[in-house]
């Protein structure tokens, strides 16, 4: 089986393709992935799988034909079944190797593909074009039918996995907690708010330092809070300056910092009271929200996007109006003034949603069973 993700640095596309990985091994298939490559690959070597580098990420027109040549030697040579796409530009060249090598073609909507013009909406519609196309999430799929009617051959609802090993409070030592803690500047009395997520502004950072910034005005912002914003810049570092002018304008020193990334979000997660997902645009599915609730932390999410099927409102966190500093506030004032004991049922009932519905092995067994009915292979 032959994958494609354009790098393995992080993020829901990534992860998945490494637990497909992982399990594609466990039932005997090899399992390959075409990448650029980047810091998870140790992880989907780890795992059992084998990356085949290559410049999977290029929109460049030459780049996406010599793909296409690539892929189909890759699938004369390595006996390949199938080839499952994660990203456009990729799929584009995968979806010609396989129907010149007549095998299955798969794709994956990981996010939701923008199309201001007929060219942009032809491009993505390549995503549309798999023997089965796979939606993250019940919203993605709605997002399909309603983007491209009459495309989609087979329409499949796989949600994103989580991990309950990786993500389970119950195993996470404390001396991980307490380093990030001291990393992060945090007292022992003091109780943290964490936004993780790469650094890029719809992912609602400013709409966090906003409603900060509308609390310490009002006198509604409690002493012993820490804000935390978690997450990789990728070069973005205007935009890191902007919401450390921000801070600077809101005078909230003291109270958040911008962090850096972050290698143990299990331990990050545990070092938190509460975690927010801010994203002013819908995701596709969103990670933040389902592995927040799996290590038993009440949530603050938008409401749109995946965050409505993975967060409980009222019972396993909050939803608020996308991009509203006002409504963000009140949730955050909401949460910080309930006793202990009822974050910790809300996280309780967040944890319980997940493990009902949304597990990494779930997302593999349906994955496969993709796979084999497309081969026609019997498990």
């Amino acid at each position: 089986m032959l994958q494609i993700v354009p790098t393995l640095d992080t993020g829901g596309a990534e992860r998945t393709t490494i637990d497909i990985a992982k399990a594609l091994k466990a039932q005997g298939w090899s399992a390959l992935v075409a990448s650029r490559g980047g810091r998870l690959a140790y992880e989907l070597k780890e795992n059992g799988g084998e990356l085949i580098r290559m410049d999977a990420a290029s929109k460049d027109l030459r780049t996406i034909f010599a793909n296409v040549a690539r892929f189909a030697q890759l699938i004369r040579e390595r006996n390949i079944a199938l080839i499952h796409a994660r990203s456009r530009a990729p799929a584009w060249s995968a979806l010609f190797a396989a129907r010149r090598m007549r095998i299955p073609f798969v794709t994956t909507y990981h996010g939701i593909y923008q199309a201001k013009n007929p060219f942009k909406r032809w491009y993505n519609s390549v995503m549309a074009r798999g023997d089965a196309v796979i939606a993250n999430s019940q919203w993605t799929a709605d997002h399909i039918r309603s983007s491209y009617p009459r495309r989609v051959k087979r329409l499949v609802v796989i949600p994103r996995g989580i991990d309950l090993a990786a993500f389970n409070p119950e195993t996470v030592a404390q001396e991980r907690i307490a380093k990030l803690r001291v990393d992060w500047h945090v007292r022992p009395d003091e109780r943290v708010i964490l936004l993780p997520g790469r650094l890029s502004r719809w992912k609602g950072q400013l709409v966090l330092l906003g409603a900060l910034d509308i609390l310490q005005r009002n006198d509604r912002l409690p002493d012993h809070v820490r804000v935390v914003i978690a997450g990789d810049a990728q070069g973005r570092e205007f935009y890191v300056r902007e919401l450390n002018d921000a801070i600077a304008r809101s005078d909230l020193h003291g109270v958040a910092q911008v962090a850096g990334h972050i290698e143990d979000m299990a331990a990050a997660y545990c070092a938190a009271d509460i975690i927010v997902s801010a994203s002013t645009d819908p995701e596709a599915f969103g990670r933040v929200p389902p592995e927040a609730a799996a290590m038993g932390r009440p949530v603050i999410a938008t409401d749109h996007g995946g965050a409505r099927e993975t967060v409980l409102p009222g019972q396993s966190g909050l939803l608020v109006i996308p991009g509203n500093r006002t409504a963000l506030a009140d949730a955050i004032s909401d949460l910080l003034a309930r006793p202990r004991e009822d974050l910790a049922q809300m996280g309780a009932r967040g944890r319980a949603h997940i493990a009902r519905n949304y597990t990494v092995e779930r997302m593999c067994e349906q994955t496969l069973a993709v796979y084999r009915q497309l081969l026609a292979v019997k498990p």
